[in-house]
């Protein structure tokens, strides 16, 4: 039976409840780094989005890299320039880190990179169609010298034969290293019989093909639980040194100083420090650090890149279109809508970095005017920044123009981004 005891007893709980459940004020003022940053920016009359690099973190992150793939005896750094798609950034890293190896994704990145930096040695970092080969081979010169400096990544037989016609036709030497699969699953050579047909097919054309090594990826570990990753490594290392023993004792012909074994990425070639069977290691998102590489392996670097954008408009927050009637409820509910901020552009990969408490709204997402709820304590103003940090690197760079570089007080340089298009 309902008693009136009961029933206090359920209202009471579900008042309880419902005071549990509103949310609390996620707001704040900026950090300190962001402070200075926005005073910065706007003492510069910046008045549109920017993607801004923090050169000292950067230089540390550098040093991070550098420091894990120099403690193994005999490596190689290999730059991944998608990921820092900037020919002075991709300079000033290889300057610091004392490399001039490089990886590249995009055939217009690898003519710019082939016609900007002579001395380079670059390998593909994905197979490209043969026609991509052609247009470089067509398109290409200057001191850059394809025959000696670069590597084409090879996946199948059936590509390496196509390459091979078009190293006839063309009368071209080209270097090949080809993809190994040692646990992605995205492709490359996943045995051994397929494998050593493809060596065969190099080893009998020498006039038009050379090896130049294996490239064995291994992202896959990155989204594993901890245990699991544990239990895939050595698995991983184990399928790359298969490979290997195929080259060594059934093409000993093809072996020779020079050789490019490349391995690891951003969230794994830490993995590599001690051992010998790898030379060549690659890392190039790491020294921006965004969001999508807060892992355990990374914990020491530091985000180095955001975007930062004005703010348009300052609004009273949850009034939505339609619903107008529901606005007070809502900012009597959450204290988190009782502003909007709108600020120019936005709905790009990335996350909210400063001030904290913004969240965008639903109704208002847009690459135009981006809308975000925020508390009474976002003491953001119009003309301030809100600063955003990216989940990846590689193609948000893109989006800005030039790359606002800031050093301490100071913006150091304005660096443009490679073409996306040649």
């Amino acid at each position: 039976m309902v008693t009136r005891r009961n029933m206090l007893i359920g209202g009471g709980a579900v008042v309880l409840g419902a005071a549990l459940a509103r949310p609390s004020d996620k707001g704040g003022s900026y950090p300190e780094y962001f402070g200075h940053l926005n005073q910065l920016l706007r003492s510069q009359e910046i008045d549109r989005p920017v993607l801004v690099i923090d050169m000292d973190r950067l230089d540390r992150n550098i040093d991070r890299v550098a420091k894990s793939i120099g403690s193994g005896k005999g490596k190689n750094y290999r730059i991944v320039v998608k990921s820092i798609p900037c020919p002075q950034l991709v300079d000033y890293v290889a300057q610091r880190a004392k490399t001039k190896s490089l990886m590249v994704f995009h055939r217009p990145f690898l003519q710019e990179m082939a016609r900007l930096r002579p001395d380079a040695d670059i390998l593909l970092g994905k197979p490209m169609p043969v026609s991509a080969a052609h247009h470089f081979y067509t398109e290409h010169s200057g001191a850059f010298n394809p025959a000696t400096q670069l590597q084409w990544l090879i996946d199948t037989e059936a590509r390496l034969g196509q390459y091979l016609e078009l190293a006839k036709t063309q009368n071209l030497s080209m270097r090949v290293n080809l993809e190994i699969d040692v646990g992605l699953h995205r492709g490359g050579f996943a045995n051994v019989t397929d494998l050593a047909s493809a060596l065969k097919v190099i080893s009998d054309n020498p006039q038009h093909l050379s090896f130049s090594g294996f490239m064995g990826y291994d992202a896959h570990l990155m989204g594993l639980p901890g245990f699991l990753a544990e239990r895939e490594l050595p698995k991983v290392k184990a399928r790359y040194q298969a490979f290997l023993e195929v080259l060594k004792t059934r093409f000993p012909q093809l072996l020779h100083d020079g050789l490019t074994f490349n391995a690891g990425g951003s969230p794994t070639f830490r993995h590599y420090e001690s051992d010998t069977f790898v030379n060549d290691l690659s890392a190039g998102t790491c020294l921006m650090k965004p969001t999508h590489y807060d892992i355990p392996i990374l914990k020491d670097f530091e985000p180095g890149a955001f975007i930062a954008t004005p703010v348009l408009k300052k609004l009273q927050g949850a009034n939505l279109p339609a619903l107008e009637a529901l606005g007070p409820l809502l900012r009597g509910w959450d204290v988190n809508q009782a502003q909007m901020i709108f600020a120019y552009s936005g709905n790009w990969l990335a996350e909210n970095e400063a001030p904290p408490g913004l969240s965008p709204n639903f109704a208002y997402t847009s690459s135009n005017q981006q809308g975000y709820n925020a508390s009474a304590s976002v003491q953001v103003g119009v003309d301030d920044f809100i600063f955003l940090r990216p989940t990846q690197s590689e193609a948000v760079l893109l989006q800005f123009g030039d790359l606002v570089l800031v050093r301490g007080d100071k913006i150091e340089a304005r660096w443009p981004v490679l073409p996306v298009g040649v």
